[in-house]
């Protein structure tokens, strides 16, 4: 069996915390906007600006810490502080993992919002 993507805790503190109608809206958003931020990853990546990648890694870094996503949120983390530093050129295969990461915990979501 997989390991979880996301810390139950957390997602449960979430969800007590948002209420049990409103964690369905929550993590239906996480999903719109999950994908569309890795593209602007990649699209700021094949652009070479900094900036666009350093902020969309930020928001995936937050989205997966809000709903404990801890793997996407460290992934994240470390390919916005490429962005800051301006070191594009060694992102190599981390946005691949977040995208796996982002895909795995968006399966584990679907399941915890009924």
């Amino acid at each position: 069996m997989s390991s979880s993507q996301i810390d139950m805790a957390t997602f449960e503190e979430l969800k007590q915390m948002s209420g049990a109608d409103f964690i369905g809206e929550l993590v239906d958003t996480f999903l719109e906007d999950g994908p569309k931020l890795v593209g602007e990853l990649k699209a700021a990546l094949k652009a070479g600006d900094a900036e666009a990648f350093r902020r969309a890694a930020h928001s995936l870094k937050s989205n997966g810490a809000t709903f404990g996503a801890n793997q996407l949120s460290q992934l994240a983390k470390e390919l916005e502080m490429i962005g800051k530093e301006n070191r594009l050129a060694e992102t190599g295969d981390k946005i691949a993992a977040l995208d796996s990461s982002l895909t795995l915990a968006a399966a584990e979501l679907k399941g915890l919002r009924s």
